[in-house]
């Protein structure tokens, strides 16, 4: 599958992708790597903590390693955490 272009990912964040994502993601929200596209990119399994997600719907993520990398809506890939899984290390 193709990735987006920059002006492809321009044009498809709406400001409802954008408020829905806030909504889904609030700060304080525990998320875990699946996949970045990014040379920079921590290990895939890394765990984090949303800050927020900013105008263009990227994911603002304090990454347990120390790393703050956000993630690209629509290109990166993450799932959420609850609690359980946080907590015993399971995804």
């Amino acid at each position: 599958m193709r990735k987006p272009t920059l002006n492809e990912m321009m044009e498809y964040t709406s400001q409802q992708t954008v408020e829905r994502l806030r909504k889904r993601l609030p700060p304080g929200t525990r998320i875990v790597l699946l996949e970045m596209d990014d040379a920079q990119a921590p290990p895939i399994g890394t765990k984090g903590t949303v800050r927020g997600v900013d105008d263009m719907a990227n994911i603002l993520v304090d990454w347990d390693n120390g790393g703050s990398l956000n993630l690209v809506y629509g290109v990166d890939r993450y799932s959420k955490l609850n609690a359980w899984e946080d907590e015993n290390g399971k995804v």
